[in-house]
C-alpha cells in the first residue's frame, strides 16, 4: 500500500515537505509536476530546498505553496559542539533568506509545544534560550538596542494546559503588538526514523500544530494572523503505525528470491493498514516513539535553533559571540 494512502488511513499526514516529495516520487517514478526541488550536499550535512510553485503541486504534497527548506544532519544527535555551531550559522543564512524584515516593527517568536512533554518541549526551549530585546526598545536607549532588532517571544503552551486555542492566544498578542512576522518554531513527527532530531525544516507558510500526529490545531499562517509566519521544526517522534508498517514491509521484501511464496505474502500486502490499526486500537493510533534520549537531543537542538534565530535577527550578534546571548 503506498504510505501517504496508509497515513491518511490513520488521520495522518507528513511534516516535512522533503519526505513528502520522496515517498511521491518513489511512488509515481517521476517527478512532481508543480514542485522545484534543489540539493546541495556537505560534508556534515545536505540542504534540500523544496519550492511548491502553483496549485496543482500543492495538491500533490498536500500543504500550500510557498518554499521549504531541510537541513538533514545526523550528525546533530551527536554531542559535537562545533558541527552544532556550523549547523546554527547554516540555519541562520537560510532563514534570512526567508525573512521580510521591516526594522520599525518587532518581531515574534513563538515556542509551539507542551512544556512538561519533553519531545513536545522544543517551541519552549528555543524560546528559553532565544534572546528577547523588545523590553529595552521600550526604554528608547539607543546604547542599549544598537545592533539589534526589537524581538519578543512567547510559548503559549497547549490548549490542555491553557483551555485556550493557541491561534487565539499568538492572534491577540499579534494584535497588542503589531509585529512585522512570526517565527513560530514546534516539534515535528517524521515518517523515517532516521530523521529524528537530525533535520531542521524551514518554511515561509506558516504551520499547523499537530498534524504529524493526527491532532491537528487552527493553522497559524498568514491568512490568521495577518502577518507572514516562518515555521522552523525539527521531527522528534514517529507514529508507531509507520514503523509497523515499514517492519512488515521490510519482512515481506526479504522474501523476493522465492517468487511463489513472496507473491503469496504480497496478497495480504493491502490488509497492513487493518493490521496496524487493530494493534493500536487501544490508542487511537496515537502511539508515537522518540529516543530515550530525547532530553539531551531536545536540549541541544534548542540551542541550535535560537542560535540560528539570534544570529539571523542581530547583527551585533556574530559567530564566534552567540553563545553568551543564549540565555
Amino acid at each position: 500500500m503506498a504510505i501517504m494512502k496508509f497515513l491518511n488511513s490513520l488521520g495522518l499526514t507528513i511534516d516535512l515537505a522533503i519526505e513528502a516529495h520522496e515517498l511521491l516520487r518513489g511512488e509515481a517514478g517521476i517527478e512532481i509536476s508543480g514542485v522545484k526541488v534543489i540539493k546541495d550536499k556537505k560534508d556534515n550535512f545536505e540542504l534540500t530546498r523544496v519550492e511548491i510553485l502553483n496549485e496543482h503541486g500543492a495538491a500533490q504534497m498536500q500543504r500550500p505553496i510557498g518554499k521549504y527548506i531541510t537541513i538533514d544532519a545526523p550528525i546533530l544527535r551527536s554531542q559535537n559542539k562545533s558541527i552544532h555551531k556550523e549547523i546554527m550559522l547554516i540555519l541562520s543564512e537560510e532563514l534570512k533568506s526567508l525573512l521580510p524584515l521591516d526594522n520599525n516593527r518587532p518581531i515574534l517568536i513563538v515556542g509551539l509545544g507542551n512544556w512538561h512533554a519533553t519531545p513536545d518541549a522544543l517551541g519552549p526551549k528555543v524560546v528559553d534560550y532565544v534572546l528577547v530585546t523588545r523590553h529595552l526598545f521600550n526604554l528608547n536607549n539607543n546604547s542599549l538596542t544598537q545592533g539589534f532588532r526589537n524581538v519578543a517571544a512567547i510559548s503559549p503552551g497547549v490548549l490542555g494546559i491553557t483551555g485556550i486555542e493557541t491561534v487565539e492566544i499568538i492572534k491577540g498578542i499579534v494584535d497588542k503588538i503589531n509585529p512585522s512576522l512570526v517565527i513560530a518554531v514546534d516539534a515535528l513527527a517524521a515518517a523515517n526514523v532516521e530523521r529524528i532530531c537530525s533535520s531542521i525544516q524551514l518554511a515561509d507558510t506558516g504551520i499547523s500544530p499537530g498534524s504529524g500526529i493526527g491532532n491537528r490545531r487552527p493553522g497559524l499562517n498568514k491568512e490568521v494572523l495577518g502577518v507572514p509566519v516562518i515555521a522552523i521544526g525539527c521531527p522528534t517522534v514517529v507514529n508507531a503505525a509507520i514503523i509497523a508498517k515499514n517492519t512488515i514491509e521490510m519482512f515481506l521484501n526479504k522474501f523476493t528470491s522465492s517468487k511463489q511464496f513472496y507473491q503469496f505474502l504480497k496478497t495480504y500486502q493491502e490488509g497492513i493498514a487493518t493490521l496496524v490499526r487493530e494493534v493500536l486500537e487501544p490508542y487511537s493510533n496515537t502511539l508515537t516513539v522518540t529516543p530515550k534520549e530525547i532530553d539531551v537531543l531536545i536540549l541541544n537542538l534548542a540551542k541550535v535553533i535560537a542560535g540560528g534565530i539570534t544570529l539571523a535577527l542581530h547583527e551585533s550578534v556574530k559567530p564566534e559571540n552567540v553563545d553568551m546571548y543564549l540565555n
